[in-house]
């Protein structure tokens, strides 16, 4: 009922109007001391067109603002949820005015709360819904050690499309920025390395239960095997690969530039048409590790990019975060092998074996062969790299580096399947002689 009613009051004139607001990024600081937490923001008058500003002229006028100005403040109370522990704080302390679209004061905290306590000048002109409103809001909090969290339910009509820019500075450490898009929830600015962890599982999950091509390329895989035990070294060989590759770009080291995004996503549909081939043709799965270590490398880089943006809401726990979110990809690739394998398994009572695996390669060869084709001209339109001497000892790196990988991915895949073949052994079945009658 509050994202309704603010969508209505603070934008139902946009939707009257069929038109979109030209400015809908927000600017914010969140401070937290030991007795209270501040939030200060800039919020352009474009979310705002519900609140009518008296004019004068062409200009605002700021001596006659103040009624509509404090409207303004008790609505945004509302459109910016701050919790602590759950609890949503009430602001005790508002204060705000319009400021006109050149004012530089949010580009550092103290000038922004030095502005927001600023009385209006009656003098500056302001024009006609080209300025911001600049508010303070001070809440009590029990503990600076709480978890807080923030929403931002204004103007939630237009949802992804508004994003509130967060500098978040908790008491005695370092500050960080995050993004908050209108439909992200509630967003916590400092979460327990607990919470952390269960966020970036469930992110793992959803992220390789929602990716079609992943699951794709993990189906082609599993088509010509009958029991788990000949996967082992398959999927250790495919989880150390995509951990290396997602870890090294979290940490920045994946090679940069427009051209990367698509040259991987393209990679992705040529690592499932190879296998589906590779099926087709009859496989040597003995070695299939090899090559899955070197598409897992591939699609380590795919999974990046769903990280990318959500690791902003690590808070200081970014090797948890990471850790986890690997962790969640390896639960979400167990659940869909438990359907897969028993799936295929009834699949080869009803067809022969072979022709199986050569009719749901054929079907799967088709589908990426399509998305490799689409992807390719994507990744024509990008600016390729230059080879330099920066260029080449990157790539010196990461032979290096792959080479590393591939002789770890060859000892645990050695080291699992002699673990799982070492079993005991049943005794021998005795063979009783026929017993001698006595003579």
């Amino acid at each position: 009922m509050v994202s309704l009613f603010l969508g209505l009051v603070l934008s139902s004139s946009l939707l009257a109007a069929h038109d979109l607001p030209a400015n809908t990024i927000m600017n914010s600081f969140v401070k937290i001391e030991p007795h209270q937490a501040h939030l200060v923001a800039r919020v352009p008058l474009d979310l705002l067109q519900n609140f009518t500003f008296p004019l004068k002229g062409d200009q605002y006028d700021l001596a006659a603002s103040q009624g509509v100005t404090q409207n303004a403040l008790a609505t945004l109370a509302e459109g910016f949820i701050l919790t602590e522990n759950g609890v949503q704080l009430v602001p005790s302390e508002m204060s705000g005015h319009l400021s006109p679209a050149g004012d530089r004061s949010f580009e550092d905290y103290e000038a922004a709360v030095e502005e927001t306590a600023r009385p209006p000048d009656p003098t500056v002109g302001i024009a006609n819904g080209l300025g911001y409103l600049d508010l303070h809001f001070v809440y009590p909090i029990s503990s600076p050690k709480s978890v807080f969290k923030l929403r931002s339910l204004v103007a939630a009509n237009l949802k992804s499309m508004t994003k509130l820019t967060v500098r978040y500075m908790p008491l005695n450490e370092p500050s960080r920025a995050l993004i908050i898009t209108g439909d992200a929830g509630a967003v916590a600015l400092n979460p327990s390395w607990y919470h952390a962890a269960r966020g970036f599982i469930v992110l793992g999950v959803e992220h390789i239960l929602s990716g079609i091509d992943h699951l794709l390329f993990l189906f082609c895989l599993v088509i010509p095997f009958r029991r788990w035990r000949g996967l082992i070294s398959v999927i250790t060989a495919f989880t150390i690969a995509h951990s290396v590759t997602l870890f090294a770009s979290a940490f920045h080291l994946a090679p940069r530039g427009a051209w990367f995004p698509p040259f991987v996503e393209m990679a992705i549909a040529c690592s499932i048409v190879y296998m589906a081939l590779e099926n087709i043709v009859g496989a040597d799965l003995r070695k299939r590790w090899l090559i899955t270590g070197l598409f897992g490398l591939v699609h380590g880089f795919g999974f990046s990019y769903a990280l990318g943006q959500q690791l902003q809401f690590a808070g200081s726990h970014l090797l948890v975060s990471l850790f986890s979110f690997n962790v969640g990809i390896e639960i979400g690739q167990l659940m869909v092998l438990a359907v897969m394998l028993p799936a295929l398994a009834l699949f080869r009572r009803v067809v022969p074996e072979r022709m199986g695996v050569i009719i749901l390669s054929a079907f799967a060869a088709h589908t990426a062969w399509h998305w490799m084709m689409e992807r390719w001209e994507a990744l024509k339109l990008a600016p390729w790299p230059t080879l330099d001497a920066a260029a080449v000892v990157t790539l010196a790196r990461w032979v290096a580096a792959l080479l590393l990988v591939f002789g770890a991915i060859n000892y645990v895949a050695k080291w699992a399947g002699r673990r799982l073949s070492s079993g005991v052994k049943l005794p021998e079945p005795r063979v009783e002689e026929p017993s001698r009658s006595a003579g």
